[in-house]
């Protein structure tokens, strides 16, 4: 299968990037295939056409449409920023539509508090229930993520390891099940 994983800040010590390090290799770890879209590494502006409005799109734009398009399954990865996403999230998520159609999504939140970002993975399920890309029943907090991982995105707390692999479970149980359902026919 082919995983998104999308990271949400561009803050340049963003935590996001060490989890999202980790995942992306307990995902290529599955045998999975895994694309990274970065909004900081592709230098999206604000939003003024989705990729399907345009007419001669940059390079920029066709690699985050590609590595939606081709992907099976989402991963954000979001902080929480004021009790919701950032930004730079919700922008690199509006650039496509179709694209998500009838592929789950997996959400992790993080924050530097004991929450772990509920509150933004709450609303992010939302947004990709907008997206037409279902989010599995679980979300992945990391509280205290700072805490959490090294810089390099090594697991530095052990307990998190089990929530994981349950959370990675239960995602490829739904990318296997959407992707059957997918190759029979969708509705529209």
């Amino acid at each position: 299968m082919n995983i998104a994983v999308i990271l949400g800040s561009l803050r340049k010590d963003r935590n996001g990037e060490r989890v999202g390090r980790y995942i992306t290799k307990k995902i290529q770890d599955r045998r999975h295939k895994v694309s990274v879209v970065d909004p900081m590494e592709l230098d999206l502006p604000i939003l003024d056409r989705m990729y399907k409005e345009m007419e001669n799109p940059e390079s920029k734009f066709q690699k985050l449409h590609d590595m939606i398009i081709s992907a099976d399954g989402y991963v954000p990865i979001t902080p929480e920023y004021n009790h919701t996403i950032s930004a730079a999230l919700k922008n690199t998520l509006d650039y496509c539509l179709e694209e998500y159609f009838f592929k789950p999504s997996a959400i992790v939140s993080y924050s530097v508090g004991s929450f772990g970002g509920i509150n933004a993975a709450q609303h992010l399920r939302h947004i990709f229930a907008e997206l037409g890309s279902p989010s599995i029943p679980s979300s992945l907090q990391i509280s205290k993520v700072h805490e959490a991982f090294d810089e390099s995105g090594n697991l530095l707390h052990q307990e998190y390891e089990k929530r994981i692999e349950r959370f990675l479970d239960e995602f490829e149980w739904y990318l296997n099940a959407l992707k059957n359902q997918r190759e029979k026919g969708t509705p529209y």
